[in-house]
């Protein structure tokens, strides 16, 4: 049986999955998900401080998640949608190759403890 490995490489060189395994970074993908917002905005709604907001923001857009753009003094900062789309269709690849192995291992396991 061979073993098939995905790992998601974004525009930076890190693993995509890496990027929202972090808690304060998936709670500002889901708050932006909701629309654009601005650090302030972001950091107001979370349990972490602006400069950490930053950063977090910083690395996501250094994956292309997520983009910016200057009104005025401020950043808005919004999703990218057609990059988060290219990794649902790659974090739907995985789980369909995944659950598809599941499914094979199952019924191989059913055929094995009926044959005993």
């Amino acid at each position: 049986m061979s073993v098939v490995t995905y790992v998601f490489v974004t525009t930076d060189g890190s693993a995509a999955w890496d990027l929202l395994g972090d808690a304060s970074r998936r709670s500002i993908v889901e708050r932006l998900a909701a629309g654009e917002s601005t650090v302030g905005e972001l950091a107001a709604a979370m349990p972490i401080t602006r400069p950490a907001v930053s950063q977090h923001l910083r690395v996501l857009k250094d994956a292309g998640i997520v983009r910016d753009r200057q009104v005025g003094r401020t950043n808005v900062y919004s999703l990218d949608a057609h990059r988060l789309a290219a990794y649902r269709r790659q974090l739907d690849d995985f789980w369909t190759t995944a659950l598809g192995r599941l499914a094979t291992t199952e019924v191989a396991t059913d055929e094995e403890e009926r044959g005993r």
